[in-house]
């Protein structure tokens, strides 16, 4: 259908005259569970459809949930557990998917099943594609609770990769072993002033006072292990390190940027994974946001008392107690009075008279949002409506 920019601010599909989305057509049908259920219906609203047969395919699937208020409340609230999983796809496919990104894709991934069942019942279901294997890959790579952005906390799980894992295990065991390394000293040196320390300038060492060490050697001759190098010495002591505390201080200090760079390197193997399964995400996208419209339009339906109308290709229009979709909801429920239009080959042209601000140009769009809301597959505010389609408004 042609709809040309002044006919839709006219007609106030997204939003009203004085830039109100809350007082347009949208606000009243947009009952969607997801941002790709509406998306679609704003697309729907913006090119309405001129084949027939589509629109009846349209029509049985909103009926089916139309008639079953359990199935369609059970499907809303399944709806209700999907992210944006077209969003998501793009930003995989475009690189620039975060951590929690693809937590939130995962967790999409796990509510789809759900939704099958409920695309089954439709006469002609969109097929949701099978997307096991990404759910798999997501829920065995991913953590729980990954940082925003990467690098700033783990975000591969543990057993996803083996290298990644003994390198965890490398830094940790090397920690442990610097944090107990003044107590071991201590013992074996006998020296219980023996201090383990860290600056920027010479890394960890291993600080023995002078006064100690000459008591020591007093006491018990040479008591420093031969693998002792002195690094430094300072006023009243010298700072030693151990070939194994270098190797070991070595491990702490390259282990964040080491660990960092090897995640980075498997969470963007992990992205490719998923960017190669974009076509199925995207798929599955769209087969949900048709589900979620054609779930909105029967609960729209419901709530607000429209009929299906009846398509044609004849030219006829017949309209019985037809009511604003918009204005009816600005009104006190059972104070709206409904309006008849009647137009066919016998009487093409209606004169429409009365005072100002006595309802016609509200009639007029009313009659135009009705042909409208039926020729995107929606049920229409009306005791009965019979509408041939129309190529423009």
């Amino acid at each position: 259908m042609t709809l040309d920019l002044q006919t839709r601010r006219n007609l106030e599909l997204l939003e009203s005259a004085r830039g109100d989305k809350r007082h347009s057509l949208v606000a009243v049908l947009d009952q969607t569970r997801t941002p790709m259920g509406s998306r679609l219906l704003k697309t729907w609203l913006n090119q309405p459809l001129l084949h027939l047969d589509d629109l009846r395919l349209r029509q049985q699937d909103v009926r089916v949930f139309f008639d079953s208020g359990l199935e369609r409340a059970s499907l809303r609230t399944a709806l209700g557990q999907i992210g944006d999983l077209q969003r998501l796809a793009n930003r995989a496919l475009n690189g620039n998917i975060t951590p929690r990104e693809l937590l939130a894709l995962r967790h999409t991934l796990s509510a789809i099943p759900a939704l099958a069942e409920f695309s089954a019942l439709l006469p002609n279901p969109d097929p949701i594609p099978g997307l096991a294997d990404v759910a798999e890959l997501l829920a065995t790579a991913i953590e729980d609770d990954p940082p925003t952005v990467l690098g700033r906390g783990p975000t591969i799980r543990s057993g996803f990769s083996d290298e990644l894992d003994d390198h965890h295990r490398r830094a940790r065991e090397a920690r442990e072993w610097i944090a107990n390394l003044e107590r071991l000293e201590r013992e074996r040196t006998g020296i219980k002033s023996l201090k383990v320390g860290y600056n920027k300038v010479f890394g960890y060492y291993i600080e023995v006072t002078t006064a100690a060490l000459a008591t020591a050697e007093r006491d018990r001759g040479d008591v420093l292990p031969t693998e002792y190098i002195a690094k430094q010495s300072i006023s009243n002591a010298t700072r030693y390190f151990t070939p194994q505390l270098k190797e070991f201080e070595t491990i702490v200090l390259t282990a964040e940027e080491t660990l960092r760079s090897l995640e980075a390197s498997i969470y963007k193997r992990i992205v490719s994974q998923v960017a190669a399964s974009a076509d199925r995400l995207l798929t599955a996208a769209a087969a949900i946001a048709y589900l979620d419209v054609i779930a909105t339009f029967a609960e729209v339906a419901v709530r607000n008392r429209y009929v299906q109308p009846d398509l044609t290709n004849d030219g006829e229009l017949t309209i019985i107690a037809g009511r604003h979709p918009t204005l009816e909801n600005l009104v006190p429920r059972g104070e709206y009075v409904p309006n008849d239009a009647i137009l066919n080959d016998d009487q093409r042209i209606i004169i429409l008279t009365g005072p100002n601000m006595a309802g016609k140009s509200s009639w007029l769009r009313q009659v135009a949002l009705i042909v409208l809301m039926a020729q995107i597959g929606s049920f229409v505010p009306a005791d009965s409506a019979r509408i041939g389609l129309v190529d423009r408004v």
